[in-house]
């Protein structure tokens, strides 16, 4: 249980991450120059690269939480048809 909370929360922060990366872009594009633009898109860029990041390994988090309780879940079966005869 206690895995599959920290995956919603690492999916939480890098949403936020994303939009406050994309507010703070588009703020500065609204008056800067061409350099800053191009700087502004290079830090846009590695915020989507560390969201996405944050974002496989909450995938990966919430995989392994429902393996470990789909496979308890068989076990359980398992020791229910073993007790039932």
């Amino acid at each position: 249980m206690k895995k599959s909370k920290n995956a919603v929360l690492a999916a939480l922060i890098a949403g936020a991450l994303t939009g406050v990366s994309a507010m703070s872009f588009a703020q500065s594009t609204s008056d800067a120059p061409g350099a800053a633009d191009q700087k502004a898109s290079k830090e846009q860029t590695k915020a989507d690269k560390k969201a996405a990041v944050a974002q496989a390994k909450a995938d990966k988090k919430k995989t392994e939480a429902q393996s470990k309780a789909n496979e308890a879940t068989a076990d359980a079966k398992v020791k229910n048809a073993k007790d039932a005869d």
